[in-house]
């Protein structure tokens, strides 16, 4: 019963702690490919620790759970667990982290069909702006060229991902700067920021009053995006990709004052153009090998009987 608490409070300690550390730090906005990874191993931990706090509850509240979780396990190894304690309470627990665990597989499954349905939707439409031409194969082409009065250029993901743009961004958008916004939407499809997306909308959905899910949400909305520019900005420059940014949503008006749903453009624009200096190679490599043994962190707790138990 007290390994159950501990990664109760464990996993409660991370969710609340762990949001309030990463945003006070100043280096996810030069490394926003190691802080993806960071909020990743963070979120991996708090679900790790609910889910062994869940298991290691149901062990102790029904015999029958007890001897499917604790069958491999070498003689003494159960009885170090002190099991037999506190039934009424690990029933409870038990109960209500498989009810939320249940939750989660729900939004996430919702997530899921509505991130289909919107697929589907956007791919028809898509269809009858720009029909098959006599001979044309439908979908063949992964860039899409739509008459448009508005710049935009957008990422369609899926099985036969297609890059769709508009003509007014074509007319807008000069030389390299096209290519940057091509090399932009190219880095969302190959780090499958989507999947990122769908999973942090998800859990935030699913817990809105969890801190470290609501952050998980809105920093995976802003990390890949300045992800992204560094990808086109590697290889076609910090300026062109800032000036492609300008001339695709300058018509919104988000450059001008008050507020704006894509109010995190103008800084984009000025990360762009006034860079932090970036970390150090041993610093990134120390900062991403830390995060990932941040999941192992309950695992070790979950087993420290165990292991006192072997000797």
């Amino acid at each position: 019963m007290m390994v159950s608490l501990a990664l109760l409070l464990l996993g409660a300690l991370a969710a609340v702690v762990a949001p309030r550390l990463l945003a006070r730090a100043d280096w996810p906005e030069r490394e926003p490919v190691v802080a993806l990874w960071v909020w990743q191993c963070v979120v991996a931990a708090v679900l790790l620790s609910f889910t062994l706090s869940m298991t290691f509850s149901a062990a102790a509240a029904w015999q029958a759970v007890r001897g499917h979780v604790f069958a491999p396990a070498p003689r003494g190894v159960m009885e170090a667990y002190a099991l037999g304690t506190h039934r009424p309470w690990s029933a409870v627990i038990a109960v209500v982290l498989f009810g939320g665990g249940l939750w989660t597989a729900a939004m996430l499954t919702r997530e899921i069909h509505r991130s289909r349905a919107r697929r589907r939707n956007d791919r028809t439409e898509l269809l009858l702006r720009s029909p098959a031409l006599p001979g044309e194969e439908s979908g063949a082409d992964p860039l899409v060229v739509l008459e448009g009065e508005r710049p935009d250029a957008w990422w369609l993901p899926g099985t036969a991902p297609r890059l769709v743009i508009t003509t007014a961004a074509l007319r807008r958008l000069k030389g390299r700067q096209l290519d940057a916004v091509l090399a932009h939407e190219e880095g969302h499809a190959r780090a499958r920021h989507d999947w990122l997306r769908h999973c942090s909308a998800a859990l935030a959905n699913g817990f809105p009053q969890v801190p470290v899910f609501a952050a998980f949400r809105d920093q995976m909305h802003r990390l890949v995006e300045l992800a992204a520019d560094d990808m086109a900005s590697r290889r076609f420059g910090r300026r062109t990709t800032a000036l492609a940014l300008v001339e695709l949503n300058e018509h919104r008006g988000v450059f001008g004052p008050g507020t704006t749903p894509d109010a995190q453009l103008p800084q984009r624009v000025n990360r762009l153009l006034a860079p932090g200096p970036r970390l150090t190679v041993s610093r990134r490599l120390w900062l991403t090998a830390t995060a990932t043994l941040v999941p192992a962190v309950p695992l070790l707790v979950a087993f420290v009987p165990a292991l006192r138990a072997l000797g």
